[in-house]
């Protein structure tokens, strides 16, 4: 595969951000899909690997289903050619309106196949982090969408 241009994978990384933000605002997840080529690999550690961009979907939609209002705040990211590594939160609003956070950290590497494209996602998080933030921000108020 070749090397693309460095503005070219930053400007992809870019607009999968915003459409990671774009999915939180709408809860509509099938767009997100569509960042990914048609035989692209997800690897969710706690979700398993998908292969295809119809399983991503099928499996992303699921996945947010319950925590629609769950945003993601970028802390950083690096280039290394296609690759992209970054460290985005993911995150849910206080219930009660305050300024209490709710969120845990989640490592994601991603593959750029041109064209706006991502051919490999792997998000690599600690799962009890993250059962351990729905547990605490449901006790404080929170609703999972649909339970």
């Amino acid at each position: 595969m070749p090397t693309f241009d460095r503005r070219e994978v930053d400007a992809a990384f870019h607009d999968f951000i915003a459409m990671g933000d774009r999915c939180a605002e709408t809860g509509a997840w099938s767009p997100w899909a569509d960042l990914h080529t048609q035989d692209g690999v997800w690897l969710e550690h706690h979700f398993g690997e998908q292969r295809g961009r119809e399983a991503i979907r099928s499996v992303i939609c699921e996945v947010m289903k319950p925590v629609p209002m769950m945003y993601f705040p970028l802390e950083w990211y690096m280039i290394d050619g296609n690759r992209v590594a970054s460290y985005i939160w993911q995150q849910m609003p206080d219930p009660a309106g305050g300024d209490e956070v709710y969120r845990f950290g989640n490592v994601t590497i991603l593959e750029y196949a041109g064209d706006g494209l991502w051919s490999f996602q792997e998000d690599i998080y600690n799962p009890n982090e993250a059962t351990e933030m729905i547990q605490r921000w449901t006790a404080a108020g929170g609703k999972l969408a649909g339970v």
